[in-house]
């Protein structure tokens, strides 16, 4: 007892520094022993002007507050023992710190006295245990656990944010408005949402029912029982599985509000349909309208079109003005026309209208636009196959003149078979797209006398031709075009000379040519016909190749293969013929 009384009296006469504590420390408190599991008491929620209930997993806040006079007071040996066996650190530390706060480490502080019977600090650090975790912190390498607690934190923190968003929707209200105003209300309204919210708020019988029909049947027959009984206490109506509790309340208030538009001028689309739903469920007329108005006006977000188009088709809104909204989105409503002609009108437009323009990187980078708006609604019949080969047409017939006149000598409008070549070059591509371009390769092998006029147009003119055959031995080569074996072999004949001619060219000239994949395309193309033509074929590309070099496309490639099936193969057979009749011819003569 004395030994105590001594410790006492060294720690009043020793002066310590109060812990600097501006604000409230929140720790969460945890028993010593791994058996104790009995639980802790759940905090109370705060204040509000309504109500609300919200089971969420629960922590225990303990706070430090000092005495009156800024040191903090010894405490008895039992809440020492108490607040050890709930000290989250090491016991080693604290020892330290209380050795420390009692003037054992201090090197001013006289010795310390002989005959006491606590022990020393090395004793202390000698006699305690491995250094344990934590009680409520997850080892380092235990990431199991902490990928299981972290969707339970961030859960226990989307609850929170929206209970906080309830509660100030619940708590602000502007002067003059009655709503959730507990001294005026009649009706205690409570919500409750399937993922476990339950929120109670003050409304006012009239404004609900002379704004919701819903409200105005639910509440006539039993609210005129509840007047005849005069019951002091508000009467009571509970709304289960709401699917969002935080909207609904938000309509409510809408319900109390002069001036809804103005209201919803500060909410996003998101919002607006969520209120728009709730409104057309409880019949609330003029926010359904306010709402309708809102998304007429408002921009929309891409992803925002089909959240909207859903919504609308789902409440069937349409004689309250949903069809001038969906106007936006659909030409269906907008013109009452279900073939979709129109369609195919406005993209005849787009395409002639780029086959014309004058400015030519406007002109790419409307083509690279076009296409990709084709290539993503290639599925629909948007566009007929009649109407792109109208297109077609027209290209190849201007190709066909401007191109002879410059074989004859009229180099006045030479610059168009560059441009007109290239504007077939695009609409092949969107055939090929389609796979519908089987027939335009039929039109383009057919075309001998372009290819005998070919070697009469300068070369700086003509080589754009030669990238529309390129583009048909790739379709070929990667099975995108399926042709028959005739017109395989009368493209090779048409135009496999004025392609070798102008290789160079386009090597040269076109920017962002691939040579690899043109070369495969044509070996492959080649690798398709019969082993004869093969032979006749690339025994003369080896010829022009060994002359050309560069200026020629190397599909030695197509020629190895070739001649692996003509020599290689053809003498594996013969092997195996000869083996074959030596076997019967001993099976017979035994």
């Amino acid at each position: 007892m004395a030994a105590t009384t001594t410790t006492f009296l060294k720690l009043q006469n020793q002066p310590t520094k109060p812990k600097r504590r501006k604000y409230r420390q929140t720790t969460i408190s945890a028993s010593a022993s791994p058996n104790n599991t009995e639980p802790q008491p759940e905090p109370a929620l705060p204040q509000s002007p309504s109500a609300y209930t919200h089971r969420i997993p629960t922590m225990d806040f303990a706070h430090s507050s000092p005495t009156a006079n800024g040191h903090h007071s010894a405490q008895p040996q039992q809440a020492q023992a108490q607040a050890q066996a709930q000290d989250p650190f090491p016991s080693s530390f604290s020892k330290f710190n209380s050795a420390l706060t009692a003037g054992l480490l201090n090197p001013m502080s006289p010795p310390p006295d002989k005959t006491r019977s606590s022990p020393t600090l090395f004793e202390m650090m000698a006699s305690e245990p491995d250094i344990h975790h934590r009680p409520n912190q997850i080892p380092p390498n235990n990431t199991a656990a902490s990928s299981l607690q972290k969707p339970q934190i961030q859960v226990l923190d989307r609850h929170a944010l929206m209970m906080q968003r309830i509660s100030d929707l619940l708590g602000s209200r502007s002067p003059g408005n009655q709503f959730n105003d507990a001294v005026s209300s009649d009706i205690k309204l409570t919500l409750s949402s399937k993922d476990g919210i339950t929120v109670s708020m003050n409304v006012h019988r009239q404004i609900l029912v002379a704004h919701s029909r819903f409200f105005s049947v639910k509440l006539s027959d039993r609210w005129t029982k509840h007047q005849q009984q005069r019951s002091p206490v508000p009467y009571e109506v509970e709304i289960a599985d709401c699917d969002d509790v935080e909207v609904y309340i938000e309509t409510l208030r809408l319900m109390y509000c002069k001036d809804l538009r103005k209201k919803l001028m500060r909410e996003d689309v998101s919002r607006v349909l969520g209120i728009l739903k709730v409104s057309a469920a409880i019949g609330f007329d003029a926010g359904v309208l306010s709402c309708l108005e809102y998304l007429e006006a408002a921009p929309w977000a891409e992803d925002e079109e089909e959240k909207v188009a859903s919504l609308l088709s789902e409440l069937r809104l349409e004689a309250v003005g949903a069809g001038e909204v969906l106007k936006r989105v659909s030409t269906d409503v907008a013109n009452g026309n279900e073939e979709g002609s129109d369609n195919e009108e406005v993209l005849l437009k787009l395409i002639r209208v780029v086959l014309e323009g004058k400015d030519e990187k406007a002109r790419r980078e409307m083509k690279g636009l076009v296409s990709k708006m084709l290539r993503e609604n290639s599925s629909q019949n948007d566009l007929r196959k009649e109407s792109l080969y109208l297109a077609c047409d027209d290209c190849l017939q201007l190709l066909r003149r401007h191109f002879l006149q410059a074989a004859a000598s009229d180099l006045q409008d030479v610059s168009q078979i560059a441009r007109q070549a290239d504007n077939l070059h695009w609409i092949l591509d969107i055939l090929v797209d389609r796979q519908i371009a089987e027939d335009f390769l039929k039109t383009w092998a057919s075309q001998s006398d372009l290819a005998e006029a070919h070697s009469k147009v300068p070369a700086v003119h003509r080589f754009e031709v030669s990238r529309v055959t390129a583009r048909l031995f790739v379709g070929i080569g990667k099975g995108q075009l399926l042709a028959s074996k005739d017109v395989r072999c009368l493209l090779l004949k048409t135009w496999l000379v004025p392609f070798y001619d102008d290789f160079g060219w386009m090597r040269r000239a076109s920017k962002g040519l691939d040579r690899h994949l043109i070369e495969d395309g044509l070996s492959n193309t080649i690798l398709t016909l019969p082993l004869s033509w093969q032979q006749e074929i690339l025994l003369a590309w080896f010829n022009r190749f060994l002359n050309s070099g560069e200026d020629c496309p190397n599909i030695q490639r197509g020629f190895e293969v070739w001649w692996r099936r003509a020599f290689w193969k053809r003498n594996g057979e013969q092997e195996r013929t000869r083996q074959l009749r030596i076997t019967t011819t001993s099976a017979e003569n035994p």
